[in-house]
């Protein structure tokens, strides 16, 4: 089945028209792709991904209002935070940013809109080690919302969680798709001066 790309406009759309459906106070995370189109960083998203965490009592009503509008709107969705796949790194609460800033076509009443962390999302996209993900960790880089020097720093007390069994990858993998973003970087900026080391 083909489904609609995700522009901002869609995806104000998806926002607005979930905001009416589920009519419930939540937050919605944006994740990776999904936060760079409502942000201006790319035109368009396959997918709209995101995670939250309504009251256990509202989680099948959130979930069916999802599926519901992803059926009416032909997009694909994706509920699935980062910690559902790897250990997230200390502190990321804190790093979630609120999409306060204006927003040209969002009328929301219930739900509260932000980015979750983008250091987490970019361990997330490293692990899975596609083309397009290391893309969306290097569009985080050129805007500014991930610092290499945080990167490897983080990366250093994180590296010793992951394994089989958390991330279903050993570190040494993760390492080498590490030192495979370190490389795109440089090659994309060859007059910049690169303070990136591989963990």
């Amino acid at each position: 089945m083909k489904h609609e790309s995700v522009t901002r406009g869609v995806l104000v759309d998806f926002l607005n028209r979930l905001d009416s459906t589920f009519a419930r106070p939540v937050t919605v995370y944006l994740i990776g792709e999904t936060t760079q189109v409502l942000e201006g960083m790319r035109n368009w998203a396959s997918k709209i991904e995101f995670t939250t965490d309504p009251e256990p009592a509202d989680r099948e009503l959130f979930v069916a209002a999802v599926r519901e509008l992803e059926g009416e709107m032909g997009v694909r969705v994706l509920d699935e935070s980062p910690g559902d796949l790897i250990p997230l790194p200390r502190g990321y609460e804190a790093r979630s940013r609120l999409a306060d800033g204006p927003r040209d076509g969002l009328e929301l009443k219930q739900l509260t809109l932000a980015h979750f962390d983008p250091y987490s999302v970019s361990y997330r996209f490293i692990a899975r080690g596609d083309e397009t993900d290391y893309q969306v960790v290097l569009t985080f880089l050129k805007n500014g919302w991930v610092e290499f020097s945080e990167l490897d720093a983080m990366l250093v007390t994180l590296l010793p969680q992951f394994n089989l069994a958390t991330i279903q990858q050993d570190a040494a993998e993760f390492r080498r798709k590490y030192k495979s973003l370190v490389q795109m970087w440089r090659s994309a900026r060859p007059h910049a001066t690169h303070r990136a080391t591989v963990v």
